[in-house]
């Protein structure tokens, strides 16, 4: 992507805490990510609050809780316009033109559908008549003239009309399909020219992933597969990993992409080991499972020099992992199976681990040994289909990522592709 100047404005920016401020700081760090120039633009905020390499433009009247602001909202909702409301508006005018004019694209939070600094929306309408702004995009989160709330602060006439014109140039942006609705039935257009672009999580905030972990999980293409089956074991004979490949093929063939992760190595000094470990490459390439069978200890591609994790690396797996799988010919105890229920996923696990019939119970999701793919699949098939938490996690992995959101929804208003 081309390097692009991208603006965002808002009364209020972080460290203010709201849900648009929130949105706004991560659609900066998103951009700056892309290689983009950002600068956030708002009446209140700092600089030290956003992510590193934006820009913070600090315009005192474009926060709503400004004296002056304040003074004509409280007038404004009596259905009065002061006298000094075109003053503030031109003065706004004036002091964004150089700012937004230089813009590629211009992101605006709530101002063109909410009722907190109608000078400023006045200020943003009379930009764009111009054609001083050269993309705007409305991210429209909440719309005053249909709150039960604050409808009664509004009426009928300019400015305030100004919240409920429709502007043929101007993206605009709701966060679900309700509000869609809601707001093309507001302008009087059809929902399909309002896009809906949903708000999105951040993994490894909100589960305390790494950054070396999120390298890992990245390399592994954990995010976009259908299922995680974490193997927290070492390559031996014991623990029937070509079980695993089989099952993953299996898996395949019935339409579900799955990642089966193998953390462990070979023992180098071991030629059984190393023997053991070639033919599951074979199986694995005969199997057409490559991509999706994975041992951790390839990822350097340098036998020598294997890529080993550790237990808080281990830790961040489990975080993105759907369920354990444990399918050993025989395990002295089968720690995965305390460290699976503690990370809160299903364990699918042969009756030879002890500590999966002595601990798990009826609460581990036992095969025999001897089970071959068939069978073993077809236990995870049915958990799948049946588990809704994991339909909702799936969902939201693949695509409701912010990095997900920016890459198929966000950046196609920075190219101007249509709704």
């Amino acid at each position: 992507m081309d390097l692009a100047d991208i603006v965002i404005l808002h009364y209020s920016s972080a460290p203010v805490v709201g849900g648009v401020e929130s949105v706004m700081r991560t659609q900066a760090g998103l951009f700056l990510e892309a290689g983009c120039r950002v600068s956030v633009v708002a009446g209140n905020g700092e600089k030290d609050a956003l992510p590193g390499g934006a820009e913070f433009i600090r315009l005192p009247e474009l926060d709503s809780q400004h004296p002056r602001v304040a003074r004509i909202s409280r007038e404004l909702e009596q259905g009065r316009v002061p006298e000094d409301f075109d003053y503030l508006a031109a003065e706004l005018e004036g002091t964004l033109r150089p700012i937004l004019s230089a813009g590629d694209l211009l992101i605006v939070h709530n101002i063109f559908t909410k009722h907190f600094n109608l000078p400023l929306t006045a200020a943003l309408s009379r930009l764009l008549d111009q054609n001083q702004i050269r993309r705007c995009v409305a991210w429209c989160h909440d719309f005053t003239w249909t709150s039960p709330h604050s409808r009664a602060k509004v009426h009928p006439g300019y400015p305030w009309d100004l919240l409920r014109t429709f502007r043929p140039d101007v993206t605009y942006v709701t966060v679900s399909q309700a509000r869609q609705n809601e707001l093309a039935g507001l302008f009087g257009c059809r929902p399909e020219q309002i896009r809906v672009i949903y708000n999105g999580v951040d993994p490894q905030q909100l589960l305390g992933i790494s950054a070396a972990g999120m390298d890992l999980i990245d390399r592994l293409g954990l995010w976009d597969s259908d299922l995680n089956l974490l193997m927290p074991v070492r390559v031996t004979q014991a623990k029937n990993i070509e079980l695993a490949i089989g099952t993953a093929a299996v898996l395949i063939e019935k339409g579900i992409r799955p990642k089966m992760v193998i953390t462990g190595p070979p023992d180098p000094h071991d030629e059984q080991s190393t023997a053991y470990f070639n033919s599951l490459h074979a199986q694995r390439e005969k199997a057409g499972v490559e991509q999706e069978v994975s041992f951790v200890f390839e990822l350097e591609g340098n036998a020598s020099q294997p890529f080993l994790v550790d237990m808080p690396l281990v830790g961040d797996l489990y975080r993105v992992s759907d369920a354990l799988f444990m399918p050993s010919h025989r395990e002295g105890f089968g720690m995965p199976i305390l460290e699976a229920g503690l990370a809160g996923i299903p364990a699918f696990s042969s009756d030879q681990v002890p500590a999966a019939k002595e601990i798990g119970g009826e609460d581990v999701i036992l095969f025999p040994s001897e089970s071959g793919p068939q069978e073993v699949a077809a236990l995870i098939l049915d958990w799948l289909e049946h588990s809704r938490e994991q339909h909702l996690r799936r969902r939201v992995r693949q695509r409701l990522r912010w990095k997900s959101i920016f890459q198929h929804e966000i950046l196609k208003l920075l190219e101007g592709d249509p709704p």
